[in-house]
């Protein structure tokens, strides 16, 4: 019996990413100055007001009003009929350190502070406890599901047409939503639906909008092959999308998870990425477990694999790793668990290390997801022959 999936993405206009890009904006500037500076950075927006908070302790000396209204005018709120302007907003900061609670458990580990380790990997505790979890699949060349990754481009598409003035009435916000149906083998084969929701000017008609938005948006960016003539589009269905951004609904960082991961094909373990140093295993972790199964995948272990991690706050090694390739295994996940712990190394200054996750990248990342851009050190493919190897013993 065939399924059909659905996942979505939202622009850079989107009032959660807005404050994802910023959070992340400022942490970069930070790492520019202070690899080792703890950073959790939130904030929050509505209307022409916007609130930075969290916990950074850092020797770096950063302008969070200057990174925070670049930010907003590199998306594009740059005038006041927008209801948010990089000019005119209101700018509030409340900002701490870290906990030294906290600080403790991250900077001396408690295998090191307790058991007396000395390994340099073993010096870093997780900084929180939980889960995360990582995935990668063969239906598409990112090793990503199709729905989601439909969803980004999409989404990216729609910046494009706009930042590049190939219609003239479109504004930062919107939302793209893709529906795959897969056949009775689990193959992806068609796109079912598409949904397309774009911010505009008053005085554009809802026609040419809707013409537009697939002729200059939809039809090339998703491949001819997956469209039919049973293909259905929904272009601003409600008909009018004239207010948006922060002006019509609140924005904060960390609401966008499943865009920011898998579109929901896989479960989440709960915690955000965007605006958190790398000590934070939600993000670290999560990317690493990306990592792992995208190598497996690349590796032609499995056909699929979901890894889930878990850490308890201030221990280095985590408390459980788990491999699951849904059956499509050359071997047992039993015998791939143990090649992951061969392989790969899951304490949170190893990952840092091995991916250089103490360098400042992470504004691009809330923008169209944080998996399948072959430019990030966690989609790296660089184990694959090492796990081969082992694969044949």
């Amino acid at each position: 019996m065939n399924r059909f999936f659905t996942s979505e993405s939202v622009t850079e206009g989107h009032p959660d990413k807005v404050c994802d890009q910023i959070s992340d904006a400022i942490l970069d500037e930070i790492l520019k100055q202070d690899k080792n500076a703890r950073v959790a950075c939130e904030c929050c927006c509505k209307e022409d007001f916007l609130l930075v908070m969290g916990e950074i302790t850092t020797t770096a000396k950063v302008d969070i009003d200057k990174t925070a209204r670049e930010t907003i005018k590199e998306i594009g709120y740059d005038k006041d009929e927008y209801g948010f302007n990089y000019k005119t907003v209101e700018i509030e900061q409340r900002v701490s350190k870290q906990s030294p609670d906290i600080a403790m458990g991250v900077d001396s580990s408690e295998e090191h502070r307790s058991e007396g380790k000395s390994d340099r990997f073993d010096m870093l505790g997780a900084g929180d406890q939980g889960l995360m979890f990582g995935y990668a699949g063969s239906e598409t060349e990112e090793y990503m599901p199709l729905a989601i990754t439909l969803s980004h481009r999409l989404c990216k598409k729609l910046a494009e047409v706009r930042k590049k003035g190939e219609v003239d009435y479109l504004r930062p916000d919107g939302k793209a939503q893709v529906t795959v149906e897969y056949n009775e083998k689990g193959e992806p084969y068609r796109v079912d639906t598409v949904v397309l929701s774009t911010q505009h000017d008053e005085d554009i008609d809802e026609e040419r909008l809707r013409s537009d938005m697939k002729n200059l948006v939809i039809l090339p960016t998703i491949d001819k092959k997956l469209i039919d003539e049973k293909t259905k589009f929904y272009i601003n269905p409600t008909g009018r999308f004239i207010v948006g951004g922060p002006k019509g609904d609140s924005g904060l960082t960390g609401r966008k998870i499943i865009v920011d991961t898998y579109g929901g094909f896989i479960p989440h373990g709960g915690g955000c990425f965007s605006g958190k140093d790398p000590t934070k295993v939600d993000r670290s972790a999560t990317y690493y477990a990306r990592y792992v199964a995208k190598n497996l995948v690349a590796s032609g272990a499995c056909k699929e694999c979901e890894i889930q991690v878990a850490y308890a706050i201030g221990r280095a090694h985590p408390v459980s790793i788990d491999v699951n390739t849904s059956g499509t295994g050359i071997i047992g996940d039993d015998k791939l668990a143990e090649i992951v712990g061969k392989v790969f190394d899951f304490r949170p200054m190893a990952i840092i290390t091995e991916l250089g996750l103490d360098k400042p990248q992470y504004a691009p990342t809330a923008r169209y997801g944080h998996f399948g851009n072959p430019s990030y050190a966690w989609e790296k493919t660089d184990k694959t022959e090492e796990i081969k190897k082992l694969l044949n013993k």
